[in-house]
């Protein structure tokens, strides 16, 4: 499972967290938010509500969560491919493609590691991405560490999925270009100038991929 390290000084937070980030040229600025964390299970997010914070970017992110809705509420698909995926984490992983008769909407990506787990949901909007959610679970101790490995290390803690680290990334794309990343597990301190340019080119790398698995 892919590791990130976030270097240097860039975001000064407002209030409880919100900040933004200015692309150079004619690009669209990135938005930055916090979000509170959540607890529950690794899975599927059927919900999009708007956390940002910030009313200039409202009626950007109105259609993406239309789409979004509309996405979700379909209950017939056309077409769902479910295919492995292998090499990038210890355990392996799957990903799931839905079609409609208008092409790919969605794909649900599943990397599963010794020490933690990821899902990725990516939604589509005119053959572009639209929305990707990021959900990072990070084991408070390898996935196999029982009692018995526990008092061999000398330790005071089993695996416990409820004592795992949990990072939630919303990315939302405007014409195929992230303008707000929703996080809460972003600080200030800890984010670079490239943040926004690596992660984008990242997530659609990672897509890439996916897509190649299915074409």
């Amino acid at each position: 499972m892919k590791n990130r390290f976030l270097h240097g000084v860039f975001i000064l937070l407002i209030g409880l967290g919100s900040a933004y980030a200015q692309k150079s040229g004619d690009q669209a600025s990135v938005f930055f938010t916090t979000q509170t964390r959540d607890t529950v299970k690794i899975g599927e997010i059927l919900d999009e509500k708007d956390t940002t914070g910030s009313k200039s970017l409202k009626n950007r992110i109105k259609p993406i969560q239309a789409n979004f809705k509309s996405i979700n509420s379909i209950t017939t698909w056309a077409s769902v491919k479910k295919k492995d995926i292998e090499g990038e984490s210890a355990e392996g992983g799957e990903a799931t493609f839905y079609y409609t008769d208008r092409g790919l909407q969605k794909v649900i990506a599943k990397h599963y590691g010794e020490m933690g787990q990821k899902l990725t949901e990516y939604y589509l909007l005119n053959g572009q991405l639209s929305f990707v959610f990021e959900k990072e679970y990070k084991y408070n101790r390898p996935l196999f560490y029982d009692a018995k490995a526990m008092k061999e290390h000398n330790d005071t803690e089993v695996f416990d999925l409820k004592k795992s680290k949990i990072t939630m990334t919303r990315n939302y794309f405007e014409n195929g270009n992230i303008i707000l990343i929703s996080n809460n597990d972003i600080h200030g301190s800890g984010i670079s100038a490239d943040y926004p340019a690596e992660h984008e080119k990242e997530i659609k790398e990672d897509f890439k991929r996916l897509l190649k698995l299915v074409n």
